[in-house]
């Protein structure tokens, strides 16, 4: 991650086979994941400030309160927050075979998180 980042558990499942989790994520201005991937995919939803997010292959676009992300199994991303805004999002995701909920890949560039698309 760039920047400070907050995750609070709020669930997950105890008993297999569910693997289902849920954290609220909150990220102070201009933090950021690295691109990343979920196993089996990650819904996000945001519920307070300004957030940027971008899918492989896509411009990155802004992300408001009550805006929903569907995020695919294996599709490689990142989200964070807006260069002068925080933004707190929900996010549920579920673990694969291994127990996993994430494979974290190389750091987002500065240009790459600059760039907002159209």
């Amino acid at each position: 991650m760039t920047g400070s980042v907050w995750i609070d558990e709020l669930a997950a499942a105890e008993d297999a086979p569910g693997q289902a989790r849920m954290a609220c994520v909150t990220f102070s201005p201009g933090a950021r994941t690295h691109w990343h991937t979920h196993p089996r995919g990650q819904i996000l939803h945001v519920v307070r400030g300004v957030g940027r997010v971008q899918k492989a292959g896509e411009p990155s676009r802004e992300i408001l309160p009550g805006d929903t992300v569907f995020i695919a199994a294996g599709e490689k991303h990142w989200h964070g927050a807006s260069p002068t805004r925080l933004m707190v999002h929900l996010a549920v995701q579920e673990a694969g075979p291994d127990g996993q909920t994430t494979a974290w890949l190389e750091a987002v560039s500065d240009v790459e998180y600059e760039a907002l698309g159209p």
